[in-house]
């Protein structure tokens, strides 16, 4: 009978022993979750930056090839009117 009541104390130390470390691993496990959530917040914030920027980038390409675009109608709107003037 004391034998049963030693092993069942035994056991009972042991689950507390148990139960404290998974409290901390638990603790440990959260603060990692914590920190990886961050690490994503953040990873998602750079990757929106990065893609407003590109498409800010994109829209000054766009409006610089219509800028040289206009500018070279022009061009040859001036040689035409000069053809004409010489022609005529």
């Amino acid at each position: 009978m004391w034998k049963q009541i030693l092993d069942m104390a035994k056991r009972l130390l042991m689950l507390a022993e148990d139960t404290k470390r998974n409290r901390e691993e638990n603790k440990e496990l959260r603060e990692e979750v914590r920190r990886l959530a961050s690490a994503l917040e953040r990873l998602a914030y750079e990757i929106h930056r990065i893609s407003e920027k590109e498409e800010h980038e994109r829209e000054k390409l766009g409006l610089l090839s219509e800028t040289r675009l206009l500018q070279f109608e022009k061009l040859l709107l001036a040689r035409n009117v000069d053809k004409e003037s010489n022609g005529n």
